[in-house]
């Protein structure tokens, strides 16, 4: 008997859009449940190498609450720490949530607050996984996960405060753009090769 073969990926169809955004399926308000915790705006675009936007992109972000947990909500606020967002016509999206916590990344360490994202789209064999760091939180230099990133290369994982959002009337408000392949490329983490 002949062994089979793992059936190769595929690129994503132009379907999955609607299939992960459907009604119900969309979530672009992370709930803190504990009520706590500042409200902030992040904003930015999905673009491809030629810094065109991706009209059709899907990210999704887990994070942990401001007091570095990772939970579900078993109410009907929402499920704490996650958020589905599709980009518009241009690349564009948003979302609200509180800043996380510091989260432990071993017995002596803590990371830095940080929202986890996953970005899927047409072209894409595989989702990628990135992570979002704020530029003004003082822990961010010392991340034990950011300092594996080449020096270089760290400025594409940090989201920096809109100060046009902010005039506009958003008390806190962050700008973070995601680079599929370029110049300035985002860095992009691959698990697989982690187990």
């Amino acid at each position: 008997m002949t062994a089979r073969l793992p059936t190769p990926s595929q690129t994503v169809g132009p379907f999955f859009h609607d299939c992960l955004l459907r009604d119900g399926a969309r979530c672009d308000t992370i709930v803190d449940a504990s009520g706590r915790g500042t409200p902030i705006r992040i904003a930015g675009r999905v673009v491809d190498g030629a810094r065109e936007g991706v009209p059709d992109a899907v990210i999704e972000v887990w994070q942990a609450d401001v007091d570095g947990f990772y939970e579900r909500h078993a109410d009907d606020s929402g499920i704490g720490g996650f958020a589905r967002i599709g980009t518009d016509e241009r690349g564009a999206y948003s979302f609200t949530t509180v800043k996380p916590g510091r989260v432990a990344y071993d017995s002596a360490r803590m990371q830095a607050p940080h929202l986890n994202v996953a970005v899927f789209a047409r072209g894409l064999l595989n989702h990628l996984f990135t992570r979002m760091y704020f530029a003004d939180e003082p822990s961010t230099a010392s991340d034990p996960i950011l300092g594996f990133v080449p020096a270089d290369r760290r400025a594409t994982l940090i989201a920096r405060r809109d100060d046009d959002r902010e005039a506009a009337g958003l008390t806190s408000a962050y700008r973070f753009d995601i680079v599929l392949q370029g110049d300035g490329e985002t860095v992009f983490f691959d698990f697989k090769s982690a187990r």
